[in-house]
């Protein structure tokens, strides 16, 4: 199984999450290309330590809102769309080939990923700004939404992600941050949980609906200040059940 965490999200002067912390965890990172956070020289960064690391490189693009931390809906033309992820999957590959690394996948951030999953033009404008830029790019999708869909649809290499720290509604979608029950802080909680996943192959809904789901990576938010203790306790649960943790393309050449 592959565990990834969002990354890179802080600019300038301020730092959000604990990247160096979590990158002795995860096996791949999802590195913020400059809108909703991120600046070259912390993408510069990022890439370097994680090179250091053994730890697949991704894309996180989102919407151009540094105040709301890209977790404010924004409706767009979908062209616009398209080159604004472009633009941003293009100044993550400048900065990664200062680190001599490839950019390996895309994961859009926030509110743009809970618009994608349930906003076909949406996914499909994404899918086509990586089929523009770099085809080569795994679409790391929600499974079971219309970017999965997307990626099938326009022959993108696709990887399906679930959640570690997120709770879900019935119908397979995220349950929304405005609630206060969304992510789940409590390490052995997300422990539990996350075994549960992997073993049986589905994921337990806030009602506790069963929905058995294909997934090849797990995400947990670096920006949660539970972060650590969640992921350590989850990467350790996972050993010790026998399941090996790699690297995104190591997950998905089997």
């Amino acid at each position: 199984m592959n565990i990834n965490a969002d990354m890179g999200e802080g600019y300038g002067h301020y730092n959000i999450g604990n990247d160096d912390a979590i990158l002795h965890l995860v096996q791949s990172v999802n590195v913020a290309c400059g809108q909703h956070g991120g600046d070259p020289g912390v993408m510069r960064e990022v890439c370097l330590k994680s090179k250091e690391r053994g730890v697949s490189v991704g894309a996180h693009p989102g919407f151009n809102d540094v105040w709301g931390f890209g977790r404010r809906q924004i409706r767009m033309n979908p062209n616009d769309l398209e080159y604004l992820v472009a633009y941003q999957l293009g100044a993550l590959a400048g900065m990664a080939a200062y680190a001599g690394v490839k950019v390996t996948h895309v994961k859009p951030h926030g509110a743009l990923n809970n618009m994608c999953a349930i906003d076909k033009d949406y996914a499909l404008a994404i899918g086509r700004a990586i089929k523009t830029v770099d085809p080569s790019l795994y679409y790391l999708a929600l499974a079971g939404t219309e970017m999965e869909k997307a990626a099938l649809d326009l022959d993108l290499p696709l990887a399906r992600e679930a959640f570690i720290d997120r709770l879900y509604e019935d119908d397979g979608n995220l349950r929304l941050r405005t609630n206060a029950d969304a992510m789940i802080r409590d390490p052995k909680v997300a422990a539990e949980r996350t075994v549960r996943m992997v073993l049986d192959g589905e994921i337990i809904s806030v009602n506790g609906k069963k929905m058995p789901t294909k997934f090849d990576s797990l995400c947990i938010h670096g920006d949660e200040p539970t972060a650590i203790a969640v992921a350590e306790a989850c990467c350790k649960a996972l050993r010790d059940a026998g399941v090996e943790l790699v690297t995104l393309p190591e997950m998905m050449k089997g």
